[in-house]
Parts: structure tokens; C-alpha cells; sequence
């Protein structure tokens, strides 16, 4: 366990990553007694810092929705982050390259909350009916801390769970007129596609995952608020983009394409 100096210390230096556009090398190496609940809490310092900066949480992402990323990463249950406004970017736009430090694309739903939701004993029922509507989304996944040999969820946590930017598709669907368990998706890049999935990568059931979220964060007093965009997971792993490259999330069931380019 760290001492509240060094979680302090820690989160003023990924925060300045996000000013300054650099990365530090894996937390996990520098400090090997970083234990979750220190991730977590200088997660938490790096949030308040974009706060007392005058930026709104907007919502928040759940990663590590798969077996086989939580076992990559070492751990048994997903990880979590707030979204500041500043990371939702327009559908259709075009970010620089440079912008990022390396900026990988994954696929998602994003789930629009219409009502307050808290934890704990939420369950999926719970869910359903404090969701107004669900959107396709694409979520840059971005990192602070350097990806290196031996990086951990130690790591990814404290550096807000690796999140970038979220585009949000403009096709709302109402939960009860598709099965949020079967949504498929393509990843395109340049129009080829790279990865295909189906939602119920995420955890069986996305409902599944933004319920965990739910009762996870009322560990920390946290509670979901009407307007609040919940990622749910990725349908499929994440891949790396470069400068030139053109982003196409496509869905079925009616959610379309949402559409990113990187200049």
C-alpha cells in the first residue's frame, strides 16, 4: 500500500501526461507495493484534477469485460474509469494523430441513463429501467502510462483505465426493441474489415456489466445520474491506429455506423 504523498505525486504526474502529451513508464515497476485500492484512489486524484479544472464527468467506461483480458491483465473482475466531457468527441470527426500517445479503437454500447441508479443490489432488472436509451459507440483507448512487458491492471487503473476519447453513433434504441445480448459489430479500418464481435463478449450480457458497474462504484459513494453515458465493454479486442487512418464501427440491428478518422 502507498502512503496518500505518493498516490498524490502519482496522479499530479498522469495528469501533467495529459496536459503535456507524455507517458511515464509502468507504475507497477516504479512502486511494486501499488496495490488496486492505491490505483483506484489515484484514479480518483487524477479525476478531481481534471474537476478543479473546470471539466464534468459525463459518464464512465468498464474494461476487462472478457476472460481472456482479465486473465492478460491479472485479475479477476473488470476495471473501471470516469469520462470527462472534454473526452466525447463529435461522430464524424477528425482528431489528429498526434493528438495521442498510442491510441488503439474498440467498439461498444453505450448505455444513457434516465434515472438515478445505486448501488448496491442492483441487478439487470434494475438497469432496464433506469436506461432512457442505448447508443453505438466507438471508444479510443489511450495510454499515460507506457505499455511495457509486465504492465498490469495496476497500471491501466491509475491511468483511468486507459481511456481516450468516445464517439457516440446518433442511433438511439430503446432497449426494448432488440436483444442487447446479440448485437453484432464490425471493426473497419480504411474500410477493410479487421475485427467482427457480438455483445455478448461483454460478460454474456452488457446489462450484466453496467450492473456490476452500478454496485462496484457504491463502494466509493458513486452513483450513476440521469444523462450519464455507461461503456459497457468492448465486443472485441482493441487495435492500433495511425495517422491517415479512417474508423468504422459498424452494428446491426439497427445502430449503423459511427464513423472516426484519425489526421
Amino acid at each position: 500500500m502507498l502512503s496518500e504523498e505518493l498516490r498524490s505525486t502519482i496522479a499530479t504526474q498522469i495528469y501533467r501526461c495529459f496536459q503535456q502529451g507524455e507517458q511515464i513508464p509502468l507504475l507497477s515497476a516504479q512502486y511494486p507495493d501499488l496495490e488496486m485500492e492505491d490505483a483506484y484512489r489515484i484514479q480518483e486524484k487524477v479525476v478531481a484534477s481534471f474537476q478543479a479544472d473546470g471539466r464534468k464527468i459525463k459518464g464512465y467506461k468498464i474494461g476487462l469485460t472478457s476472460k481472456a483480458m482479465q486473465e492478460m491483465a491479472g485479475t479477476d473482475e473488470p476495471d473501471y474509469s470516469a469520462m470527462l466531457d472534454h473526452m466525447f468527441l463529435p461522430e464524424a470527426s477528425h482528431t489528429p494523430r498526434s493528438d495521442w500517445q498510442s491510441p488503439m479503437v474498440e467498439i461498444e454500447l453505450a448505455f444513457v441513463m434516465k434515472e438515478r441508479l445505486e448501488g448496491p443490489g442492483i441487478n439487470v432488472a434494475d438497469v432496464i429501467r433506469a436506461t432512457d436509451f442505448v447508443l453505438p459507440a466507438i471508444e479510443i483507448v489511450d495510454f499515460r502510462v507506457a505499455m511495457a512487458p509486465g504492465m498490469t491492471v495496476r497500471d491501466t487503473i491509475s491511468d483511468l483505465a486507459a481511456v481516450g476519447g468516445v464517439v457516440l453513433g446518433g442511433n438511439p434504441l430503446d432497449l426494448k426493441d432488440f436483444d442487447v445480448r446479440g448485437v453484432r459489430g464490425d471493426l473497419l479500418i480504411n474500410g477493410e474489415v479487421r475485427e467482427s464481435g457480438c455483445s455478448d463478449a461483454v460478460l454474456g450480457n452488457p446489462l450484466t456489466a453496467v450492473a456490476w458497474l452500478a454496485n462496484k462504484l457504491s463502494e466509493f459513494g458513486v452513483t450513476f445520474e440521469p444523462g450519464d453515458v455507461i461503456l459497457s465493454g468492448s465486443f472485441l479486442r482493441a487495435l492500433p491506429v495511425q495517422a491517415g487512418d479512417e474508423v468504422v464501427a459498424r452494428f446491426d440491428n439497427g445502430f449503423g455506423d459511427v464513423l472516426l478518422t484519425f489526421d
